[in-house]
């Protein structure tokens, strides 16, 4: 055991159910068990090949190893010209900013805003990156409710206004992750009117814009009014684009906002491998294609998986978006008791709804990252389970 204490920052992070997960997945296959993994949200396909045959002939040019340092402005004019989609004009030079996915951005912009004695509102049910950026910052994490009767949408009307005044952030997440629901546009102008009238900085995380089903269209957070005024949204490359492993991201909205995370960044990083960059630019400008038929696939995959749940007597409700089902259990379960006798018994793995926060209790989250055919299987097994 050594003599060397850890700070306090580094003491408040703990070890996260992925990891358990991990571990006992690891256990289970080296005893001969047959996993269908529904736990992680990393995507099972590749990008399009247009996208490997950029990245690959870019890859060969001596010349692009280099620092980068920053985005190149190709890529910024790509982001404002794909961002038109969702009825948002954005200026390149003032108003993009380059990541290294959009995680880089979501945990360190709270450090540029927030400090101990501040409040951070973060939704709960939430992804878990938005915790770890409270924690760098110092502040006090507020939870945001999302509630099955309020459309898994946080009521503002019930912060308190002694939390209201000390918070500094709020990060909203639609469609989100666990929770795949989605805003709608009176709730975000809702938003937008909480943030001026307590002067604090609204983050939007867009990750999934591209997963939206049934028809429904994504509504960008920056085309609402008045967004830019308070606000920045952080978008990605890796679900839209089968690209999680290059971590190349952006963040929109705001010109102060996107000043001074730049100004950290400048202080992290050494910018993101040109050619990465370049592949990006030609997702964004020429990957309509590829976005159309990503989205019928994980469509046809949530529909087979609800499907077989239903059909099993696990009343499951349908996703509208993103790459996940967040399943309300079936009685008689906690979170963990679920995930762990379903591994147990079944193996099929998916995630604990509590990992994500308290009010994750009571559900699980699938991630829609296996063949159709597997997904029906995991149905199947979990049919066997429940009606033995």
């Amino acid at each position: 055991m050594s003599n060397w204490p850890l700070s306090r920052t580094a003491s408040s992070f703990k070890t996260l159910i992925f990891s358990e997960l991990a571990d006992y997945k690891g256990k289970k296959s080296q005893e001969g068990a047959s996993l269908i993994d529904l736990s992680i949200g990393s995507p099972d396909q590749g990008p399009p090949p247009f996208l490997m045959e950029t990245l690959s002939k870019a890859s060969l040019d001596p010349a692009q190893y280099g620092y980068t340092l920053s985005g190149s402005q190709e890529f910024n004019e790509a982001v404002a010209a794909y961002y038109k989609k969702f009825n948002v004009e954005l200026d390149p030079k003032s108003e993009i900013l380059q990541v290294m996915g959009s995680q880089d951005g979501l945990v360190h912009l709270p450090m540029i805003y927030a400090e101990e004695g501040d409040i951070i509102l973060v939704p709960d049910p939430g992804y878990t990156a938005y915790e770890a950026g409270v924690k760098l910052s110092g502040a006090d994490l507020y939870p945001l409710p999302l509630q099955e009767q309020n459309g898994f949408l946080p009521d503002l009307s019930t912060i308190p206004e002694e939390v209201a005044q000390k918070a500094k952030l709020m990060i909203l997440n639609f469609p989100g992750n666990p929770v795949p629901a989605l805003a709608t546009k009176a709730f975000f102008k809702e938003a937008v009117s909480f943030a001026k009238n307590y002067e604090l900085i609204v983050v939007h995380d867009f990750a999934y814009c591209e997963l939206i089903f049934d028809g429904h269209k994504p509504i960008s957070f920056m085309s609402v009014e008045g967004a830019k005024e308070v606000g920045v949204e952080f978008n990605s490359l890796s679900k839209s684009f089968n690209l999680a492993g290059t971590r190349i991201g952006y963040a929109v909205g705001n010109s102060e906002i996107i000043q001074e995370l730049e100004r950290l960044k400048s202080n992290l990083d050494y910018g993101i491998f040109s050619p990465i960059q370049r592949t990006a630019i030609q997702a964004l400008l020429h990957g309509e294609t590829f976005t159309k038929a990503n989205r019928l696939l994980y469509e046809k995959r949530r529909d087979v998986l609800i499907t077989g749940l239903n059909e099993a007597g696990w009343n499951v409700t349908s996703p509208p978006a993103a790459m996940f089902v967040w399943a309300k259990l079936p009685a008689g379960y906690t979170s963990e008791s679920f995930t762990y006798e379903l591994i147990d018994r079944t193996g099929v793995v998916v995630t604990p709804g509590n990992a994500f926060g308290k009010q994750g209790e009571g559900y699980v989250r699938m991630a829609l990252v296996q063949p159709e055919a597997l997904l029906k299987e995991a149905a199947e097994r979990i049919k066997d389970m429940l009606q033995s």
